[in-house]
């Protein structure tokens, strides 16, 4: 046996649980390809929680939610940076490092989050709440980062908000998120009318037929849900605080109400846990395959770039925002 197949078939016991070997047999070839890639043009990648398996546990070298992708990339050592998310990722993790390359795999890998809003919407606001700072989610373009005072992410949201020590915020763009900070904050929360189009199709009616056909099971939900849905769950938190549930608590059966990947790439490392997998697919997180990675290692593409001016402007946001402990 070859050392490359007892390196990928190691790396296979990691997902085996989750992803079967007929499958497996149709990656292997890519992971080999990408790990020797990395190695030779001195690059890590970075992986979103919602990315599928055989990427999160084969292939990423970081991997997390969008804050602790954030974070931990300013620290990487690194020539080229790979981001197994989507485009506003790749875009925060350039602005983090100006003088690195970073790719993403799929130019058509975006958000519905960030499309909800733009730079010109955010200087409308100013107008109409002079005054009222402005706290923008990380789902959301460098342009429009580049116009507001502070980011969050829903790890952290609720510290950034009181952190900013005033009666009343514009929270953007996503409704839900806002409206789920509101109800645990005293602090006044203006929102805008951005969905995520995987989080807003769950229903109060989704979280009652989970109870019904899966006794016991403990219902986990992200902010990014509606309020309703929000309110009929056991917890509430990011992708990071899921997680963190999950390893800490062990329920024996859990549901994760949120991108369904996320639910894997946990199972992948607890059998132990049953997960009832309400299946929302995020279409962009799936723009992103090791097929993909493969060729944007191969041909250095598709290189992230932003104009300095709304780099540096937007990098102050979330620079805002990392500062916040």
């Amino acid at each position: 046996m070859s050392t490359t197949t007892i390196d990928t078939q190691s790396l296979y016991r990691r997902i085996e649980h989750v992803v079967p070997e007929v499958e497996w047999a149709g990656f292997e070839a890519d992971i080999e390809a990408i790990n020797r890639l990395k190695k030779e043009r001195n690059a890590v990648i970075l992986a979103h929680n919602y990315q599928t398996p055989e990427i999160f546990h084969c292939v990423a070298d970081i991997v997390g939610d969008s804050l602790a992708l954030a974070r931990e990339s300013v620290d990487v050592e690194a020539d080229v940076i790979v981001m197994a998310g989507v485009h506003f990722m790749a875009e925060t993790t350039k602005m983090l490092n100006p003088d690195r390359t970073v790719l993403i795999p799929d130019l058509r890998a975006g958000c519905s989050l960030a499309e909800s809003i733009t730079a010109t919407d955010v200087r409308g606001l100013r107008e109409t709440y002079p005054g009222v700072p402005i706290v923008t989610y990380v789902n959301t373009s460098a342009a429009v980062k580049a116009e507001s005072d502070i980011c969050c992410t829903s790890g952290n949201a609720i510290k950034v908000v009181e952190s900013l020590g005033v009666d009343r915020v514009i929270m953007l763009p996503d409704e839900y998120l806002a409206q789920n900070i509101a109800a645990q904050t005293d602090v006044e929360v203006i929102t805008w009318a951005g969905h995520c189009e995987v989080h807003e199709r769950f229903s109060p009616g989704d979280i009652e037929q989970i109870r019904t056909d899966h006794p016991g099971a403990v219902v986990v939900a992200h902010p990014e849900c509606p309020p309703e849905v929000i309110a009929v769950s056991d917890m509430s938190g990011s992708t990071a605080q899921m997680l963190n549930f999950v390893e800490t608590t062990k329920p024996a059966k859990v549901a994760l109400i949120t991108e369904c990947s996320m639910s894997d790439n946990i199972a992948a490392g607890m059998p132990e846990v049953e997960f009832v997998r309400p299946c929302n697919l995020c279409p962009h997180m799936k723009r992103i395959t090791l097929a993909n990675i493969r060729r944007a290692l191969e041909t250095m593409s598709h290189p992230v770039e932003i104009d300095p001016d709304v780099a540096d402007r937007a990098r102050l946001a979330v620079q805002r925002m990392l500062d916040v402990k």
